[in-house]
């Protein structure tokens, strides 16, 4: 058992009447309990089921397993340290590992009666089953099994259950099945090489217990702010095992006042709960609040109490930020005012968490706004950090490699638990549902395909106005009645000469959407661009990666980042995503050192004005 830790909220950190600090949250995740927490990081036994036998063989009941693994890592990682192997092992097909581990029962400070030991993964699968002694457990949703490697998922444990010893065990299978979500991991469609990456699967992200309460809020806050009424709405999640009459308590501070002062809002709300998972939304108004943006990224201090008809507390905390994104004409327009998205293609891959963070420093010190997550899952804490440094964020669902009815079933659903786990932040401001039709490879030729993409955009609309939405990155945008289904207008537009660049720029803005890049820019029903839509070019550079050629000698190839930023800037363009900001497997063409974080060009390359040189853009 690793050592208690206290994952302590701001209003039991410091003293009555001082000033809080930034909060040290040690887990990945955005929201913050005044409660213990034990890891289970470190040694796990550890053993590869290589014909599936395990569960017929009643694994869970007692196995003698043949090495050690450290959790997190990936299976990968875990098969050649069992093989004496320094790099990761490659697998076919399919893979099953089984991990168990021995805890002894936590000491708890709670009452008894009105908490819970939860236990939670950071992030692990593609498929875990989980057993506690021998009894199989399944998630506070309901799964015996669950479904997903890039969000954290929990499991309530059963004081019937528990001994004063336990015995973890853990079953992890994934496999090359080109209809689940992959993001750029080889499959069986797509081979690892060029820009198709090594699988990196299993126990990629801590794992704790913690206690939390039988009545209380989940970990996970949505936040919509519309910035002239300064009203805030939240979306709050309880989960209830003792139906009745409770109290929505809010509080919201500013993110350094003594926690003795006066909240700057504050309301209740009464809510008759019945047993079981139910998300509510409230509004409050913070009157006289700043706005998040890049420049300005103020945060302010949300504590969230559910309190029951005899006064038991619970709470949460978090942060959040109040602002509006919209694309309106030709602009992108942030808190009301027209922004240039100065963008880059980010790419972590197996990055810990610390090369993350110094990541998103270097791409704040390259004058980046914008930070394009592509298609990958990664610690929430990143998205704390972005908010804290003023990144945009444009995040992506990682995406199948096949168009089919079950792809898109798998593809809704992690859309679903990332939306979840990603709506506190203010920072996150574009969702890409598909990547250049990965998983929608039909999208010209399949009315089911396009109807898919075309709801999940409504949806995404009306359930999170806060952000704004592509549908298929990069070329093929749907458009039905010659109304496009994505609110930005994207190409991925790759060459490395200077005179080609200025023509497809031209052409782009001109309103050629069939020949400028690898396919037809739209596709469904005929789209007439007037510029009614902002433009971005989300994916162009590439220099330093041999499939898409241009300079590999450092000074020339920043000479021709700057031509190329300037002869976008010159254009009727919103914004613009350089690829990319750093090295990963075959993709040479980064600008920041992927282990210290150092640029290998000057600092402020990629930057080019923000408000005052989008108001003055030629029409």
């Amino acid at each position: 058992m690793s050592e208690i830790q206290s994952n302590f909220g701001l209003t039991d950190s410091k003293e009555e009447g001082a000033a809080v600090d930034e909060p040290i949250n040690p887990l990945p995740r955005a929201v913050l309990r005044s409660n213990s927490h034990w890891l289970l990081d470190g040694e796990w036994k550890f053993s590869i089921d290589a014909n599936d036998t395990g569960l017929q063989d009643r694994w869970f009941l007692g196995h003698s397993y043949e090495g050690v693994a450290e959790w997190p890592g990936s299976i990968e990682e875990h098969m050649a340290h069992t093989k004496g192997q320094a790099g990761p092992v490659i697998w076919q097909d399919k893979v099953i590992a089984w991990y168990e581990r021995e805890f002894a029962l936590p000491d708890r400070t709670e009452p008894l009666a009105n908490s819970i030991i939860q236990l939670t993964f950071g992030a692990c699968g593609y498929e875990t089953r989980v057993w506690l002694n021998g009894h199989p457990l399944s998630t506070v949703e309901g799964e015996a099994i669950h479904y997903g490697e890039y969000t954290s998922f929990s499991y309530e444990l059963a004081d019937e259950l528990l001994r004063p010893n336990n015995r973890l065990t853990v079953r992890i299978a994934d496999t090359m099945d080109a209809e689940t979500p992959r993001g750029k991991q080889e499959s069986h469609v797509y081979k690892r090489g060029g820009i198709w990456y090594q699988t990196y699967t299993g126990a990629v992200r801590s794992v704790w217990l913690e206690t939390v309460e039988r009545n209380r809020l989940r970990s996970r806050v949505g936040v919509v702010s519309t910035v002239e009424d300064e009203l805030v709405r939240f979306t709050l999640t309880t989960r209830i095992h003792d139906p009745g009459n409770y109290t929505l308590r809010l509080q919201i501070f500013e993110r350094k006042a003594p926690l003795s002062s006066t909240p700057m809002a504050t309301s209740d709300f009464p809510l008759m709960l019945e047993a079981g998972q139910k998300q509510q939304r409230v509004v409050i108004e913070v009157p006289g609040a700043q706005l998040w943006s890049p420049e300005n990224p103020v945060r302010y201090r949300l504590i969230a109490q559910l309190i029951d008809e005899n006064g038991y507390v619970a709470q949460i905390e978090s942060q959040f930020g109040l602002r509006k994104i919209e694309a309106r004409g030709r602009f992108v327009y942030l808190n009301n005012k027209p922004i240039y998205l100065d963008g880059i293609l980010y790419q972590p891959g197996t990055a810990t968490y610390e090369e993350m963070k110094r990541h998103m420093l270097a791409m704040k010190e390259l004058g980046c706004n914008l930070v394009r997550v592509h298609i990958a899952g990664i610690d929430p804490r990143i998205y704390n950090l972005a908010d804290k440094l003023g990144l945009l964020l444009w995040v992506e669902v990682p995406s199948p490699h096949s168009s089919t009815s079950r792809s898109r079933h798998n593809h809704q659903a992690e859309l679903m638990r990332m939306l979840a786990l990603i709506g506190t932040h203010p920072s996150v401001v574009i969702w890409s549902l598909y990547n250049e039709d990965w998983g929608a490879q039909d999208i010209a030729t399949n009315p089911e395909t396009r109807e898919y993409i075309t709801n999940m955009y409504y949806f995404m609309q009306l359930a999170y106005p806060q952000f704004l939405v592509v549908d298929n990155d990069g070329w093929q945008h749907i458009s039905y009645e010659g109304r496009l289904k994505s609110d930005l207008l994207t190409a991925h537009l790759y060459t490395p000469d200077l005179g080609q660049w200025q023509s497809l720029l031209d052409r782009l803005v001109a309103g050629d959407l069939d020949t400028v890049a690898a396919f037809p820019l739209v596709v469904g029903d005929p789209f007439f661009y007037r510029r009614q839509v902002p433009l971005v070019v989300s994916e162009w550079g590439g220099f330093g990666f041999s499939n898409y050629g241009g300079p590999q000698d450092a000074e020339e190839r920043t000479e021709r980042i700057r031509q190329f930023k300037q002869e976008m800037r010159k254009r009727s363009i919103a914004g613009d995503v350089y690829t990319q900001a750093t090295n990963i497997e075959d993709e040479r063409n980064g600008l920041i050192e992927p282990h210290t974080g150092e640029l290998t060009v000057p600092a402020r390359l990629l930057a080019s004005g923000g408000y005052s040189e989008v108001a003055a853009m030629p029409a």
